[in-house]
């Protein structure tokens, strides 16, 4: 009788590839184009448990899938995980997850924030290592390394970024068993600063400005692309008069998704944009139609009028120069026209950007009395969000109403 019996019987189907070991508590085989044996056995809870046995050899595989069951077995015994995959890989899972999961752009959000953070802090930082090595030292680590990386304490909205994508990796590790019973692993600091105002400008440096961009575009003296100026005059108007999103809103804006919108005998401009919440409309203010109907003359559109214009519903890109290219980037020429007439920098020394547009509409908007539900609908943005940026703001700027 062979020595092994007591260890593995053979079926006649299993003696090519497929072994039972231990009364068939342990099942050996191979994979397709590979020579070493795995075994493959089922946990307590139901579950199979998989592994390589590391040897090309029955009677030493057998032998080692036995010290790999009771290995198992203890570790479950003690309450330790007996799976283990890196940081990175379970990153990449959640990350593959969160790809499938999007719907149109439902969730597209979500997936484009996990997978900055993760690919720029977190997997550079804890990609190596088993979740079950990380520690509050090496969390400590992380942060003092996070805080190097961007040149000052991350504010408190960047620092949740990042804790929801920390979590979400650390959530999936504890499903599949990864994380040892009892443990509590540790957290990121989710703490920090709160966001300061944004950087805006008042009504009387929006008379300056728009002023200025007139004169800029058409001053043949200054260095540079004139068509670059003209298109950058009409965008930073746009971009006053609507609240509109710089570039993932506006630069893929098209003549068909502007529109007329009537109200009994009135009527109002609508917008059509797609942003990072979800489509919407948006009414611009009127002065939008005097900008519009220039850019329409200036790329010398075959339409007498921007009412034919609109009517046509022209499949074409709006901000473009009149041999339909356009400049990759258009927020250069804004910061040396601010510079140029020394807008730069607001009264508390901030740097503006293009972003200060939306910021200065949010703020003339809930001065004007818009309440802040209908702010947050035109601009595709959150209550939550307008409180925590123009909070401070609001009682200054209905000072009058609120003294009556």
């Amino acid at each position: 009788m062979n020595n092994l019996n007591f260890i593995f019987i053979q079926t006649p189907e299993q003696t090519v590839n497929t072994v039972s070991v231990l009364d068939g508590r342990i099942r050996l085989f191979k994979r397709s184009k590979s020579d070493q044996w795995q075994c493959r056995f089922r946990l307590d809870g139901g579950s199979w448990h998989q592994v390589s046995t590391g040897s090309d050899q029955i009677a030493e595989a057998s032998t080692r899938s036995i010290a790999i069951y009771e290995t198992v077995r203890a570790k479950i015994s003690e309450g330790f995980a007996v799976k283990n995959r890196t940081f990175k890989q379970l990153a990449v899972d959640v990350l593959n997850t969160l790809n499938y999961q999007i719907q149109g752009r439902k969730g597209l959000h979500t997936y484009k924030d996990f997978k900055f953070v993760a690919e720029k802090y977190l997997i550079p930082f804890f990609g190596r290592y088993q979740v079950n090595e990380l520690t509050q030292n090496l969390v400590n680590d992380f942060e003092a390394w996070r805080r190097s990386e961007m040149g000052s304490e991350p504010k408190a909205s960047t620092k949740r970024h990042h804790t929801s994508a920390y979590n979400k990796i650390i959530q999936l590790a504890e499903s599949q068993g990864l994380v040892d019973r009892g443990r509590r692993l540790p957290k990121l600091d989710a703490d920090g600063e709160k966001g300061e105002s944004r950087p805006a400008f008042t009504q009387s440096e929006v008379d300056q400005m728009v002023k200025y961009l007139e004169l800029w575009s058409q001053d043949m003296t200054v260095w540079g692309n004139p068509e670059l100026r003209f298109l950058c005059w009409t965008y930073v108007e746009f971009l006053l008069y609507t609240g509109i999103r710089h570039s993932t809103e506006s630069w893929p804006l098209r003549w068909r998704n502007i529109q007329w919108y009537w109200v009994d005998e009135e009527r109002y401009l609508r917008i059509w944009v797609s942003g990072k919440t979800g489509p919407r409309y948006l009414i611009a203010k009127n002065q939008v139609i005097e900008t519009l109907d220039r850019l329409r003359m200036r790329q010398n559109l075959p339409y007498k009028s921007l009412d034919e214009l609109l009517e046509a519903k022209l499949d074409q890109l709006v901000f473009t120069y009149p041999d339909r290219s356009r400049p990759i980037r258009i927020d250069h020429n804004f910061q040396a026209m601010l510079k140029k007439y020394g807008l730069q920098m607001d009264s508390s020394g901030k740097r503006r950007t293009l972003y200060s547009l939306r910021h200065t509409y949010a703020t003339f908007a809930l001065a004007d009395g818009v309440d802040i539900h209908t702010v947050a609908r035109q601009m595709g943005t959150s209550v939550l969000m307008l409180e925590k940026h123009y909070s401070k703001l609001t009682p200054m700027l209905s000072a009058e109403k609120l003294a009556q």
